[in-house]
């Protein structure tokens, strides 16, 4: 089965590179294309958060991880399968990350660390509302805290 997704609107500004840390802070811009209204996006700058949907379009399909590896290839941290970890080189190329909105100015919505670079394809955005979030104690383990220890520090 092929699922064919049409970008709805592509990152403009930000950074122009990929970079494993260092997103905190970071500002850009979603614009919609050209077929979608600005009331699609109307009513999502009463969100403080949303959750963007995108593709990491700069990763070839020889890099695709389709089953277990160290996380950044750091054999210190355990051996675990693509779908326990955020990396970017996973089958579907999807990348999800939570943003603060700064605000909406008619098809472009201006947001803060979005950790997708410039010309990023964006798949969806939906506000985040408390009752999606977890319910329970969020769990993880301890190489975790480790790989993201820097991931949200200011650029340097």
């Amino acid at each position: 089965m092929t699922i064919a997704l049409e970008p709805i609107g592509y990152v403009r500004g930000g950074r122009a590179e990929v970079e494993d840390d260092n997103w905190g802070g970071a500002e850009s811009r979603i614009e919609l294309v050209e077929e979608l209204s600005a009331d699609a996006l109307l009513g999502l700058e009463e969100f403080s958060h949303a959750e963007v949907l995108f593709q990491f379009h700069q990763v070839p399909e020889a890099k695709i991880v389709r089953d277990a590896r160290h996380p950044r290839n750091n054999p210190d941290w355990p051996r675990v399968g693509i779908f326990a970890q955020r990396g970017k080189n996973r089958p579907n190329r999807i990348g999800s990350t939570i943003v603060r909105v700064l605000g909406r100015d008619g098809r472009v919505l201006r947001v803060a660390e979005l950790d997708a670079v410039e010309g990023t394809p964006i798949l969806d955005i939906k506000p985040v509302m408390r009752e999606f979030l977890p319910r329970t104690e969020i769990r993880q383990p301890r190489w975790v805290g480790e790989l993201m220890r820097e991931y949200w520090s200011a650029p340097r």
